[in-house]
């Protein structure tokens, strides 16, 4: 780990608890993993209670089995601290729990608190490749180097990032990774077979931390590995196939996780091509994990990527949705149908999936994506907890009804694609490591305040000896915290999305995937801009929602401005809801959201010499790109505007007409 930032996990002495004693009793080897994190944060460590009652240890750890085994609650009486798990897991959750309070200066509060995850599965996706992939590197999507897991076309010898990653993802609640990408090429493939020892290995490193290792499958793998002619999901020596393989998996890695499976979507095999459906596959791989208590989360994104741009009433956003909610109630019981939080690609702002509300019968996980592949990919400071809170916090049957966040913890909790590589600091971007931290603490627990959880990442990241600058950690999270906003500001306006340059997806191009086969996406003319997803004279989208979000998308009336343009085709004097006309909002929005990042490159820059040297000069090389992107999209889009609208600028501002 030599030369690798530690992200918010610092090596040695843990101010607040350095130099107290502690109690951690039960034996297992996650106690074991506890008792060892009290040693390296300096703490006295007891091996049990003196008889005579005269170790009174300022923490005390134990097990009273009560609740779910990764809960635990927490008890302070201003000098000494106990926590009260329900099992090895909940100890460890409640170890790191007192590490926060003792960066925020709460270790000993009085009182008590319950802490329970709101989500039973909680998993990060990797989009690691084994091979250096041609097209998308070792890391699809991935902006922090290589992978963690492979080099050199195999397994690492070296796993000790992946043990310090468990660490890592440990402290914040997630209990399960899946390792390779969900693009299985043919060397991936075999990680399911030839190198499953290798795999076994990782799994080894992940497990002191409470982790589950998972797999992404290739649904043809019965003839990429097998050796058959067919993965055709009703054939019986396909179904023999794959639960030989599952006994076999689960042989040498006995605390396995389970599949995940992209299949039939942006040309991954799939039931498709058999005259099957959804079901049919998931239902084939679920037979096979079965008996070992695994999972299969299933991925939702299928959709008709070789469109024609001339025909108006094929939507990629209904795609999701026609596809699996005519199969609700039929997915076994180890299908996790994974949705991703909106019904495109990760934009900067989507409307919530309504997928995610209409399979009742069906575990339902949220997708998020922590890389940033379409908010500035680590490049560009984007804290995205604001957005993810939006995205829980959607009551999809209307006000007083069950948020997203609930719809999910019933069974399929929450995944999100991982923004970590091996860079020395582990995402790209130091401060994209906010991210990866809010992800793990949202998917514990759904209502906490991305603000707090910003706070709390700040204060263990920014230590200096043995306390934190408070006007580094002001400047800090006045740069983040309304950073989304920024983003989005500066980039394409009012829901559009995908003004990005095709294949890299990093920068502007307003009408790069405009007459694409992948889909259309703002039909500007020289009259007005958007798309018409009404029912009454669009692709009819808006009618996926239940009331009373049908009606409100439906009407001009009433659709949030912030969604104007994904739902409706309006002219640029259209005049929102805020009083602006939609062509001097986007004027306005383009040139504020370039001043806001000059803003964020100053408060950085004033910080020079009060943090750490190496993370001060590689966030100000990713400002000063993030300037220079925000005034090229500020320019190409304002631009673009101008000249196919022909309306200027109210507030006479250049614009390169």
């Amino acid at each position: 780990m030599n030369g690798v930032h530690p992200m918010w996990l610092r090596p040695g002495p843990i101010p607040g608890l350095a130099g107290g004693d502690a109690l951690i009793e039960g034996d297992d080897p996650l106690l074991d993993t506890v008792r060892a994190e009290a040693r390296a944060a300096g703490m006295h460590v007891a091996e049990a209670a003196a008889s005579d009652g005269a170790l009174a240890p300022q923490v005390r750890i134990s097990i009273d089995r009560a609740g779910t085994p990764a809960g635990f609650a927490v008890t302070g009486d201003g000098e000494r601290t106990v926590v009260v798990a329900g099992g090895a897991s909940g100890a460890l959750y409640g170890w790191f729990e007192l590490v926060r309070r003792a960066a925020t200066g709460r270790l000993h509060e009085p009182g008590t608190t319950r802490h329970e995850p709101t989500q039973a599965v909680r998993i990060l996706d990797h989009w690691d490749n084994v091979d250096v992939h041609p097209v998308m590197g070792q890391v699809e999507r991935g902006y922090a180097g290589g992978s963690i897991f492979f080099d050199a076309g195999r397994v690492r010898d070296d796993l000790s990032r992946v043990h310090e990653y468990g660490r890592l993802l440990a402290s914040i609640g997630i209990d399960r990774v899946a390792i390779n990408n969900v693009n299985v090429h043919a060397r991936e493939a075999r990680l399911l077979t030839d190198d499953l020892a290798d795999v076994a290995r990782i799994a080894a490193e992940l497990r002191p931390w409470g982790i589950r290792l998972h797999l992404s499958v290739s649904f043809a793998s019965p003839i990429v590995l097998g050796g058959l002619e067919t993965s055709d999901p009703l054939d019986a020596r396909v179904r023999a196939w794959w639960r030989e393989t599952a006994d076999r998996v689960w042989a040498a890695i006995p605390d396995f996780g389970g599949f995940v499976v992209k299949a039939d979507s942006e040309g991954q095999p799939g039931p498709f091509a058999y005259g099957r459906d959804h079901a049919d596959g998931a239902n084939l791989l679920a037979e096979a994990v079965a008996l070992h208590g695994g999972l299969v989360h299933w991925r939702a994104f299928v959709y008709n990527h070789a469109q024609d741009w001339r025909d108006r009433t094929t939507d990629r956003a209904r795609a999701a949705f026609d596809h699996f909610t005519p199969l609700d109630g039929r997915f076994a019981d180890q299908v996790i149908v994974q949705v991703k939080h909106g019904p495109m690609d990760f934009q900067v702002r989507e409307p919530v999936s309504p997928v995610l509300a209409a399979m009742p019968r069906t575990r339902v996980a949220l997708e998020l994506q922590v890389t940033q592949e379409y908010t500035g990919q680590q490049r560009h400071a984007v804290y995205l907890a604001p957005m993810w809170r939006e995205v829980l916090d959607f009551a999809p049957f209307g006000a007083g009804s069950p948020p997203v966040a609930d719809l999910t913890a019933t069974g399929g909790g929450i995944a999100a694609v991982s923004n970590v590589g091996d860079d020395a600091f582990w995402t790209g971007h130091p401060l994209a490591q906010a991210n990866l931290y809010a992800f793990g603490r949202l998917a514990w627990d759904a209502t906490l305040d991305p603000a707090a959880i910003l706070d709390e990442w700040i204060a263990l990241t920014f230590w200096s000896g043995a306390s934190l600058d408070r006007e580094v950690a002001a400047v800090v999270h006045e740069l983040l915290d309304a950073s989304w906003q920024t983003y989005e500001s500066y980039t394409a306006p009012l829901g559009v999305g995908f003004m990005v340059t095709p294949g890299t997806h990093y920068g502007p191009s307003v009408d790069g995937y405009e007459y694409s086969p992948w889909g259309t996406y703002h039909f500007a003319d020289r009259d007005g801009i958007g798309v018409d997803r009404t029912v009454a004279t669009g692709t009819g989208y808006a009618g996926q929602y239940p009331p009373p979000w049908r009606e409100t998308y439906e009407s001009l009336d009433t659709v949030p401005d912030e969604l104007l343009l994904f739902f409706h085709h309006v002219p640029y004097t259209h005049r929102l809801h805020s009083g602006s006309t939609v062509i001097q909002h986007i004027y306005d929005t383009h040139f504020a959201g370039a001043d806001a990042v000059d803003a964020m490159v100053a408060a950085w820059a004033s910080l020079e010499g009060r943090v750490d040297d190496a993370v001060f000069a590689r966030v100000r090389d990713r400002l000063a790109e993030q300037q220079r992107s925000a005034r090229e999209w500020r320019d190409q889009v304002n631009t673009y505007f101008l000249r196919k609208s022909g309306i200027p600028d109210g507030r006479g501002r250049a614009i390169f007409a």
